[in-house]
């Protein structure tokens, strides 16, 4: 596929990354010189130095050909009319990241065909959904929700006191029944995809598929009791912070610290139900006086991954219950385990995520654990998928994958040897980088 990414940034760098590695034929675009460099020192793209807003140069990058268009600037006026232009020369798929509220609420004066944008993406949005999440699930490190939330995707670190530690997973009751079953294991920063002989340990973060009335099972599986959060200081106060309290503020108590006085009078005036606090978040004793050693969770949200990580680990020293960092740079994410911030939310991967979605055809969702060289995916099996033809105890499915989930119609049905895929199935499949292509080629055509 011919797809041409507007912004050379963090987010369009990595988007790049993984549409390369699949074989797509990909062109970027930016204005910054050192940006433009990256790309072509890393990536097996081609890349122009220009603007996404000049039509003269979208044309020497090649707009006419391209069968996608992912506007992901800094600049919604930039991204917006990339767009508008790509569907004036007959683009077929446009994507635009837009930070301004005001362009996706539903009273704008411009609809999104006007725009020319066929999908919009938010990644302050993403990063609040997946934060809220969270916060609703306490006693999880990691969650995904697929068909709306009827099935979920959980990760969760073993307790010592986890009936699934020290056995075979096929002598656990509950391991493997008809409403869940556990699909990857990160034990010491490497992912292992388990069968009914691995032995869990104390300290691994297992993940499970589990259907939306049993994640209750798993966490007892895991050694959790779920404790619903309260009370909870939510430090930065940009779009993010507004976004999760939006969401939260009418069941728990929250506090925002934002160290900006203007940003922070304005945030208070548009979350009538939350306490805003103009301060340094860093702060001991400011956060010790606003009472964090009573807190259920603490989320840290700035746009500083120093910032974050300090105060989160500051969190974790004072024994809060759920802390939830923010990190922008996707080479921390390796690293984040390592000095215990378990439970981290990545823009980048979000985003990158929800545009590989969009742009997929026989994939219908993607999601990427932060930290792990694995992704979900949703696939859908049609008429001539090598994987219909028998049961799946007779099909050579790949070594480093498993399906976690099968969904038939409005039945969810987790798969033994006897399952037999069917036209129109759709899966939930774990799976290792070096599977994908034996899974792709397994389900699709």
């Amino acid at each position: 596929m011919r797809i041409l990414i507007i912004g050379a940034g963090d987010i369009g760098f990595h988007l790049g990354k993984h549409l390369c590695a699949e074989n797509h034929d990909v062109t970027m675009i930016d204005s910054d010189a050192r940006k433009v460099h990256r790309v072509q020192e890393q990536l097996d793209a081609f890349v122009l130095e220009g603007s996404g807003s000049s039509f003269r140069q979208l044309q020497e990058a090649g707009i006419e050909q391209m069968e996608v268009v992912a506007a992901l600037s800094n600049n919604d006026e930039v991204n917006l009319l990339a767009c508008r232009l790509a569907k004036k020369v007959g683009v077929p798929l446009t994507l635009a990241r837009v930070r301004n509220p005001e362009f996706t609420e539903p009273d704008f004066i411009l609809s999104l065909t006007e725009l020319g944008v066929d999908h919009i993406i938010h990644p302050e949005l993403e990063i609040a959904v997946a934060v809220s999440q969270l916060v609703n699930q306490s006693s999880a490190t990691y969650i995904v929700e697929f068909e709306g939330g009827k099935i979920q995707v959980l990760g969760v670190r073993l307790d010592r006191n986890s009936p699934l530690i020290d056995t075979p997973l096929i002598n656990v009751t509950g391991y493997a029944d008809e409403h869940l079953r556990i699909v990857a294991v990160d034990r010491n920063h490497r992912t292992l995809i388990p069968d009914g002989t691995t032995v869990l340990e104390q300290g691994d973060k297992v993940f499970a598929v589990c259907e939306q009335d049993y994640v209750s099972d798993f966490l007892r599986l895991a050694g959790k009791r779920d404790k619903p959060v309260s009370n909870a200081i939510i430090f930065g106060g940009g779009l993010v912070s507004r976004y999760i309290a939006e969401r939260v503020e009418h069941k728990m108590n929250i506090k925002i610290i934002e160290s900006d006085e203007e940003k922070a009078h304005k945030l208070a005036c548009v979350l009538p139900n939350t306490l805003v606090i103009h301060g340094d978040g860093t702060d001991l004793e400011l956060l010790k006086s606003e009472g964090l050693d009573d807190m259920d969770a603490f989320i840290a949200v700035t746009g500083n991954d120093e910032n974050n990580i300090i105060s989160s680990l500051t969190a974790l020293h004072l024994d809060v219950p759920q802390v939830i960092a923010q990190i922008n740079k996707v080479e921390y994410l390796s690293v984040t385990p390592t000095i215990g911030l378990d439970t981290v939310v990545s823009k980048q991967l979000l985003t990158v995520n929800a545009v590989r979605h969009l742009i997929q055809r026989e994939i219908t969702d993607i999601a990427s654990p932060p930290g792990m060289d694995a992704q979900l995916v949703e696939f859908v099996a049609n008429s001539q998928s090598k994987i219909t033809r028998k049961p799946l105890r007779k099909i050579k499915f790949p070594r480093n994958a498993i399906i976690g989930a099968i969904i038939r119609g409005e039945d969810v049905i987790i798969p033994h040897g006897e399952t037999q895929v069917q036209p129109g199935d759709k899966m939930i499949v774990f799976t290792l980088p070096e599977a994908m292509l034996k899974v792709d080629r397994l389900i699709g055509k």
